[in-house]
């Protein structure tokens, strides 16, 4: 009987890809890099009621502005970590992260809008 278990660290670390044991593998991290690219608005977060929030603040500014109020509301954390966000809910415009970590109102949402599209 061995007092030591060499070699179960090592057999256990191939098992889980990721620090957060979640599906973070570099499959899912790879499509999440790509759909980073893609132009439009995303609010980023689990759904709790501050990323709602943020989320009916951005939707006015867009209709303030008569642009395309289609936002995506991106809450899988392997796709939240590509932008490189770790504090919710935050806010993505073309691909950018411009705000995280607070609920933005509307008027500050717009002046983003404008300085990120050049309006």
């Amino acid at each position: 009987m061995a007092l030591f278990s060499f070699g179960k660290k090592k057999e256990e670390e191939k098992k889980t890809s990721c620090c957060c044991a979640c599906n973070c593998t570099a499959e899912n991290m790879q499509a999440a890099e790509e759909e980073k690219s893609l132009k439009g608005v995303k609010i980023l977060g689990g759904g709790c009621a501050k990323c709602n929030q943020l989320e009916a603040e951005a939707i006015e500014a867009l209709k303030e502005l008569g642009m395309d109020t289609t936002i995506e509301h991106v809450k899988e954390y392997e796709k939240i970590a590509a932008y490189g966000v770790m504090t919710t809910p935050a806010l993505v415009v073309d691909g950018k992260v411009v705000s995280y970590g607070k609920v933005l109102k509307k008027h500050e949402v717009v002046k983003i809008l404008k300085d990120v599209r050049g309006l």
